[in-house]
């Protein structure tokens, strides 16, 4: 086991990492530049006999008011989840950690099915607790629920061949009524940063300032990130961000303006990526997070059924895998934590009362 130190340590993580099946883009070097400087990134290295690395533990350190120093780790660890030797010698270096920054916890969320019996049984004997009780978005930091389509040697005509009847006819409806795609520029931030604050107004939510969205762009680069506006009549209608890193594509942000919606550019935008995943030869194309209660009811069913028709499989994570290392302390921090947070969504379900609500899709 060791800790990133060098620029070759880097350059070797950035090289194991998008090479491991389980690749995460919030696993990289390049998505901690981007929480900096809240966040201080540390990766731990599992190696092998001969020093290869065969796991890996980004690792980020915030220090909270009154409570001390947290350890958080969004969907890591990369490695054989079920490698005893590579999830110890990991753990082994988070306790190393959580020394040195008198941390109170390791929490994990790691894109690790709920069903997983034996990463359970690992996890449970090197002494973490897992809570899994999370259903909606403000349960956790991370979706524990996720569409995820599995793209892996299909062609675009095999991959339209699964989508729901409706969702093909939307897209050729959108090109047919003459709705454009293009790639942006970091200039094309502003156009969508200002649907963002339309979307966001009209289905509840808070939004991240355009500040936040353009150090994403310097982090990531063309490499990662891109940015597709979708225009009708020389006009931005809607927008995309997705992000691209090792194997794997995520639909990570998205705007659409009250306006012509009627024409689908959301349906387009999302075949547009899923055609650029594909040109990729990519193995997932990942939509991101959705609602644990799938119920039409529910405020959020709308995105659920506009993900579900692209034909892919409803995924549910295992959660969220801690170790606390000051029991009391963190106990009482995830009671304000709590206690913040519901605090937080009686005022978006305030701001939604005020502006009324719609689905996205």
């Amino acid at each position: 086991m060791r800790l990133i130190e060098s620029k070759k340590d880097k350059k070797e993580y950035k090289e194991f990492l998008e090479g491991h099946e389980r690749c995460n883009f919030q696993q990289s070097l390049e998505w901690a530049e981007v929480k900096k400087p809240n966040w201080k990134p540390e990766v731990i290295l599992a190696e092998g006999d001969d020093g290869e690395i065969i796991g890996s533990l980004c690792v980020w350190i915030r220090k909270m008011p009154i409570f001390g120093n947290i350890m958080y780790s969004s969907r890591g660890p990369v490695c054989d989840i079920h490698d005893i030797n590579a999830m110890k010698q990991l753990t082994d270096g988070a306790k190393e950690l959580a020394k040195k920054y008198k941390a109170i916890v390791l929490r994990m969320e790691p894109d690790i099915i709920s069903d997983d019996q034996d990463f359970r049984d690992i996890v449970t004997n090197l002494g973490y607790r897992i809570k899994d009780d999370a259903k909606d978005f403000k349960d956790e930091i991370q979706p524990r629920y996720v569409f995820r389509l599995d793209i892996k040697d299909k062609t675009e005509e095999e991959i339209m061949a699964g989508f729901k009847q409706k969702w093909r006819y939307n897209i050729r409806l959108a090109t047919k009524k003459g709705v454009t795609i293009k790639e942006g520029t970091k200039e094309d931030l502003k156009d969508f940063h200002k649907i963002m604050i339309e979307t966001g107004a009209r289905d509840g939510f808070i939004i991240r300032p355009l500040e936040y969205f353009e150090k994403m762009y310097d982090c990531l680069g063309s490499e990662h990130m891109k940015i597709l506006m979708a225009y009708y009549e020389g006009k931005p209608i809607s927008g995309v961000i997705p992000i691209f890193y090792g194997n794997k594509t995520w639909y990570l942000y998205g705007a659409s303006s009250n306006s012509h919606r009627n024409l689908m550019p959301n349906y387009l935008l999302q075949w547009e990526m899923i055609k650029m995943a594909i040109q990729r030869k990519d193995d997932v194309y990942d939509f991101r997070g959705v609602s644990g209660v799938v119920d039409e009811s529910h405020p959020q069913y709308g995105l659920y059924r506009f993900k579900q028709g692209f034909g892919a499989t409803f995924t549910e994570f295992i959660g969220e895998v801690y170790m606390p290392f000051k029991p009391l302390t963190y106990k009482l921090y995830r009671f304000s934590e709590k206690a913040f947070r519901t605090i937080r969504q009686l005022k978006r379900k305030a701001m939604f009362f005020g502006t009324g609500s719609k689905n996205i899709a």
